[in-house]
């Protein structure tokens, strides 16, 4: 029986926390971004958790945050601009729409914003 090394098929774990740390990050930084269906889904569960600590505003949640975002100016604009916007609200800060199929490969394509 041969053996299939999975790491040539799909990225393995590491390789898709590291993008989803980049794409937050990107997400808090443009506050709107185009990106296919799957990953956003991921993106909107761990961008919503990154808003709730904002919210927190204590210093264990901004070092939480820094430990997950990978730029300190993002950190200090989420703490400072974009939880505030959200004191009132409970939940659901970001809004999917879909968009558009890609021509390459006919990935559901959608965009992800701050409502």
């Amino acid at each position: 029986m041969v053996k299939i090394n999975r790491s040539k098929l799909k990225p393995g774990v590491a390789h898709r926390r590291s993008m989803l740390r980049n794409i937050v990050t990107s997400f808090l930084r443009e506050e709107r971004i185009e990106t296919t269906e799957v990953r956003a889904k991921s993106l909107q569960r761990m961008a919503d958790k990154m808003i709730t600590l904002g919210k927190k505003g204590d210093l264990h949640s901004r070092r939480m945050a820094l430990a997950y975002l990978t730029d300190e100016d993002v950190v200090t604009k989420l703490f400072q601009e974009i939880a505030p916007r959200y004191e009132d609200r409970q939940g659901g800060y970001t809004r999917i729409v879909k968009t558009r199929t890609r021509k390459g490969d006919a990935a559901p394509m959608v965009l992800v914003e701050l409502v």
